[in-house]
Parts: structure tokens; C-alpha cells; sequence
């Protein structure tokens, strides 16, 4: 009897238990169950590319093999699990783990690690951070090599959770020529994850644009994600899709303003000309002036932005940040620089404009300008000497009149233009002066669709107190006038201002991006030209700044940037700069003692009709004259010898 009762009251037991475990904690079971066997899968959005103004492709997405870890499938076991970790990590050639940034540097723009610390986080960094997520992927590497993929197949059983798949992956098939330009993808920075995850990105398995276009323009870039319900086995690896999945929605693609083909050309002019001139940094910007198209961006030296891609070494990385050319900056809009003489420019329509000058004012040039200290002005012991640059061939320029003053860059006839003369005659000062160098656009970014634009500077008397704890005197202003001193400026930023010149007065902003599609090439958003502002000086001024670029070109300091059948106007500058000789790598004065310089040279044409306006900037290169425009000339040439009815 008793034994009756023990053996209904253990299957009472058992009924209540499988009633608890079926009825009662059913749901959770089954969902418990659930997420085990399945597991919601994100379709990765295929990312938008880009093409050139004429339809080249320049940067695709290319099929790669990823590895990915899913934290919830690794063996429970510490030891274990440290120790598979440690052999994939020797594997895929990654590092296990690596400490926390200390600090950042910033390149392109955009905080980049610095040598001494690793770029690529470890697989136990990535594992920590995708805890929160443990059934999700974390995307550990990109560009895995098929052999590598085959082992990993092979040890499927025996390391769970580890999974290699199929990765779209950006390739760019010009490499350096662009690199600055389209900028590149990788992980999202640790210190901008929450940033990103608010805006609906995974910082586990995410890459987003991180310099460039690729960064200014993620948000049109990167698409939708899909969704699918997908069966797993016991290592989380994918057996068959369950339902109908969500298609992911490509991102818009991007035709840019440039031309591929005169982007090529000054490429390998500009390299030629560094070669030969045994120099290492150039600059080249061609841009439309009556639209603000930027037609080609080229900063020398560049880099390769595929080794990105799957995530550069440290080894790789640290070379490029210890190059002291700084190849992973576009100097073309971060280079501050003084620009000598192009600045003459923006002098010359001040002073008209202001009614400091007109086009029948003469200035004399003997060579040298004696300022008197203004403390004793009687004692000509104690006068400063300014140089005009033609001083050191034992020359002068005469008298001159704003035109031919431009056509020969005459310093004496800017420094009393800039700064006056004594009693004699009345300049614009550093207020005036510093007023129209900002209408040009100067002392600001020029917003053109890239990050790390600098914004340069127009200094004033207020600066000069706070940073150098001095008054501002007449020399200072004498320097500013013809572009040197403590002015600095972007090569974008001059050619913005010549551009405004050519056009007749409209300041743009400089667009790379021509349009915005669809996948299917609808346009999304069209090309609209951006007015920035419309200059303060009238047509009659700004046309007689005009015709002394004409004339620098036709008979001036230009003469060598004639190109036949075609008027060119331009401006020739030649700027001193201090040196950092351990930076720099220059000696920190010439053979006959004077400062190194940099060789600019800004030029538009036809004249009649502007269509083109170029700058041309060598670091260091000496004359502007005798480097920088032989390049543009030969740019030039090359652009009016192809057909030019597809910028119209």
C-alpha cells in the first residue's frame, strides 16, 4: 500500500513538473529554444558608388571573405575559449587584444591613432564590446585570403561561433589618384560608438566613411539594412532561411565634378615637374569659375586608400604618419600657407574699390622702399628697408599704374597701396585690408564638401596682441600686402578668390559632387551652384585686376603660361616661409641668404569667357614664375586640346 501511494505521489510530481515546464514555462522554453536554433539576420545594404563627371567608375564594392565572431556560440570554458581566440587571432594575422587609445592625432581631418598605438582593435577588444549583443555577429576582419577561409571551414566543429562569410567590401581602382578625394571606410571609432548607435549603426559589425567623401556623405551612401530569419546549428552557422527575408535597400550613388581624365593629366605633369625640381609636395586645383565645380584635386604626395579596406597594419599606418610630406593630408584645403603675391589680387580691387587708387594712379619703384621710424622720422640711419623682389637683379620697375603693377608684381607699388607712405600717400590700412581679404574668402572655409578644410588667417592688430603681445605697426601691413607676414591661406581658398575674379564678383562654393542618384540613376539631388556671396566691387574695378592678369601673362612675370589660340590670365607669387629644419627637412636659408619660398601661380581662361580656373602650389619650389606656371601651362594646354562641350 505504501509503495502505491510513493509511486502516485512521484507520478503526481512529474505531472505537475511537465505541467510546469509545458504550460506554465512553455513560452520561455520555446523561446529560449528559438534563440538558440534561429537567429535574425542583417542583409548588409550594398553600399552607393561613385563616378567620375563622365561616367567612370571610381569607387565599387567587391565581393570579400569576413570573419565574424558570435559570442554566445564560444565555448564556456575560459581557458578554452582564450585558447581558440588566441589561435584564431595568430590566423587571420589579428591582434588579440590591444590597450585603449591614450591619445589621438588628427589626420584628414579625422582622429587617426597614433603610432604607438595599434589601429586595428583586438578580437577580445571586439568580443567585449559585442557582449550586449551575444547572439549577433561582430565583424572581426575584412579581405580574409581563401586559404585562411578553408582552414576555418575545416575547423567548424571545433571552433563554435567563429563564422566566415561573404562581405561587400569597397575597392578603388585608382588608388592615390583620389584617395584624398573619395577618402575611405573602417570601423566606427571607440570614441564616437554612442554618436554612431543613435543613428542606428552596430559598432560591432558597421564600417562607415571615415575621411572624404565617403565620410561627408554617409548618410546618402550607405542604404538600408535587410532582415532574415535564419536556422542555425550548434556552432551558429546558418542552415536555411526561415520566411520571406526583408531586402536591403542600396545606398545613392554619387557622380562627382570631376573629370577623371584632366585629374590623370595633372597628376603626372605635377609629379613630373616635383621630380625635376627635386621637390616632394605639389598642389593642383582646377575649378569651374562660373559654377564652383571643382574639376580636379590633386595633393602630392598621396597614399593608397585600399590598404584600409581590410584594415592597415600598424606598421603600414605608422609610416604614413611619420612621413613628414604628410601624404594622408590634402593639403590642397588643410595647407595653411602664406601666398606671396597671388594675394596682390584682392590688394589691387581693395585699393580701387576703396578710391585708394585709380586706373590712372602711378606709384614709383626704385627698388627699395625706406619706411622712417615713426620715433625718429629725421634720422634716415634709422629708416627699415622694404624690397621689391626685382632688388635682388639690381633692378626697379619705375612707375607703374595698377595694371602694369599686377603684370609685374610690383611689392613697392602694394606696400603703399596695403599701408600708405608718409604724408604722401593714403593705403588702405589693416582694417580695409583685412575687410575685403575676408569678402574674398579668406579667414574662412570655403565649405566645400570635404572634412579637414582649414580655415587660414587674416591676421589683425587685436591677433598680433594676443599672440605675440606687440602693437601693430606699418610694416605688418606692408607684408600682408603682398601676401606675407602672418596672412595664411588654403590653395582652395586662393583659387576660390581668383575664381571670384574671372566670374566677375560671385564667390562660390566648391562643389565635388555633381549629383546624387538612385540605384536605379534617377537624380536624387542635382547640381545646384552655391553663392557664397556676391563681392562689393564693381565690374569696371575687378575688370582692371583682370587685365593685369592678362597682361602678366602676355608680357608680365607669367609670359611662360601663353597657351596658343587661347587668352590666360594669371598671377604669379613667391612666398618666404620660415623653416622647422627637423620638420621640414630644408635648409633654413638660401645660398645667397635668403628665406626658402614656395612657387604659386594662379591662373583662368579664355579671358573673354573663363571656364577653367587653376591654381598650381609647390612647398618650397622657389619662383612661382620659373615652377609653378610652367605646370599650369602645360595643364592648360593639355585641357583646351580636349573637347570641352560635356562641362557646358
Amino acid at each position: 500500500m505504501g509503495y502505491r501511494i510513493v509511486m502516485v505521489i512521484a507520478f503526481l510530481i512529474m505531472v505537475a513538473q511537465l505541467w510546469r515546464l509545458q504550460i506554465v514555462r512553455g513560452g520561455y522554453y520555446q523561446q529560449a529554444a528559438d534563440v538558440n536554433r534561429l537567429r535574425l539576420e542583417s542583409d548588409p545594404a550594398p553600399r552607393g558608388v561613385m563616378y567620375d563627371r563622365r561616367g567612370y567608375l571610381l569607387v565599387r564594392n567587391t565581393p570579400q571573405l569576413a570573419v565574424s565572431i558570435i559570442p554566445a556560440y564560444l565555448p564556456e570554458d575560459r581557458i578554452e575559449r582564450r585558447v581558440m581566440l588566441a589561435k584564431l587571432a595568430e590566423l587571420i594575422d589579428m591582434p588579440l587584444s590591444t590597450p585603449p587609445p591614450n591619445r589621438l592625432a588628427q589626420e584628414s581631418g579625422r582622429p587617426i591613432m597614433e603610432p604607438e598605438t595599434d589601429s586595428t582593435p583586438g578580437i577580445l577588444n571586439i568580443l567585449e564590446e559585442a557582449q550586449l549583443a551575444p547572439y549577433r555577429p561582430a565583424l572581426l576582419k575584412v579581405g580574409i585570403p581563401r586559404e585562411i577561409a578553408m582552414i576555418l571551414e575545416e575547423e567548424h566543429l571545433d571552433w563554435p561561433g567563429v563564422l566566415v562569410q561573404m562581405q561587400p567590401a569597397r575597392d578603388y581602382p585608382y588608388g592615390p589618384l583620389v584617395a584624398h578625394l573619395l577618402g575611405y571606410v573602417g570601423p566606427i571609432p571607440q570614441e564616437q560608438a554612442q554618436e554612431y548607435e543613435e543613428k542606428g549603426y552596430d559598432p560591432n559589425r558597421h564600417r562607415v566613411g571615415l575621411t572624404g567623401l565617403e565620410y561627408s556623405f554617409e548618410e546618402e551612401l550607405r542604404g538600408v539594412e535587410g532582415q532574415k530569419l535564419i536556422e542555425v546549428d550548434v556552432a551558429g552557422r546558418e542552415v536555411r532561411t526561415v520566411g520571406d527575408p526583408q531586402e536591403a535597400v542600396p545606398g545613392h550613388n554619387l557622380r562627382l565634378t570631376v573629370d577623371l581624365e584632366l585629374q590623370q593629366k595633372a597628376e603626372e605633369i605635377l609629379t613630373t615637374h616635383l621630380k625635376v625640381n627635386h621637390k616632394t609636395q605639389g598642389i593642383v586645383v582646377a575649378m569651374n569659375p562660373q559654377t564652383g565645380e571643382v574639376l580636379a584635386m590633386v595633393s602630392l604626395p598621396s597614399y593608397d586608400n585600399n590598404l584600409f579596406t581590410g584594415g592597415i597594419s600598424s606598421e603600414a599606418l605608422q609610416a604614413l604618419q611619420q612621413d613628414p610630406d604628410r601624404p594622408l593630408v590634402n593639403h590642397a584645403i588643410s595647407g595653411q600657407f602664406p601666398p606671396g603675391s597671388v594675394f596682390k589680387v584682392i590688394v589691387a580691387a581693395a585699393g580701387l574699390e576703396e578710391g585708394v587708387i585709380t586706373p590712372n594712379t602711378t606709384l614709383h619703384c626704385g627698388g627699395i622702399l625706406w619706411l622712417p621710424n615713426r620715433y625718429y622720422p629725421e634720422d634716415p640711419s634709422l629708416a627699415q628697408p622694404f624690397y621689391c623682389w626685382i632688388h635682388q637683379y639690381y633692378g626697379s620697375h619705375g612707375s607703374l599704374n595698377v595694371v602694369s603693377a599686377l603684370a609685374q608684381s610690383c611689392d613697392i607699388f602694394f606696400y603703399q597701396v596695403g599701408g600708405g607712405y608718409l604724408k604722401r600717400f593714403q593705403g588702405l590700412g589693416e582694417e580695409r585690408l583685412g575687410y575685403y581679404a575676408e569678402l574674398f574668402g579668406l579667414g574662412a572655409r570655403t565649405g566645400i564638401d570635404l572634412p579637414g578644410e582649414a580655415r587660414g588667417l587674416v591676421p589683425t592688430s587685436k591677433w598680433k596682441r594676443v599672440n605675440y603681445t606687440e602693437s601693430w605697426v606699418t610694416g605688418d601691413t606692408y607684408n600682408m600686402s603682398i601676401g606675407q607676414g602672418f596672412v595664411l591661406a588654403t590653395p582652395l581658398q586662393m583659387l576660390n578668390a581668383v575664381a571670384a575674379i574671372a566670374n566677375g564678383g560671385t564667390l562660390y562654393r566648391p562643389q565635388l559632387v555633381r549629383e546624387v542618384m538612385d540605384s536605379e540613376g534617377n537624380i536624387v539631388r542635382p547640381f545646384v551652384p552655391e553663392v557664397i556671396r556676391q563681392l562689393p566691387i564693381s565690374k569696371a574695378n575687378l575688370d582692371l585686376v583682370r587685365q593685369g592678369m592678362r597682361l602678366a601673362v602676355a608680357a608680365g612675370t607669367a609670359r611662360k603660361a601663353n597657351v596658343p589660340g587661347v587668352a590666360v590670365a594669371g598671377k604669379t607669387g613667391t612666398a618666404e616661409f620660415f623653416v622647422d629644419q627637423n620638420k621640414d627637412g630644408l635648409p633654413d636659408r638660401t645660398r645667397d641668404g635668403h628665406l626658402p619660398t614656395h612657387a604659386w601661380f594662379a591662373a583662368f581662361a579664355p579671358f573673354e569667357r573663363p571656364e577653367i580656373a587653376l591654381i598650381v602650389f609647390v612647398y618650397g619650389g622657389g619662383e612661382g614664375s620659373a615652377v609653378a606656371v610652367p605646370i599650369a601651362q602645360e595643364i592648360l594646354s593639355y585641357y583646351f586640346s580636349q573637347e570641352r562641350e560635356e562641362y557646358k
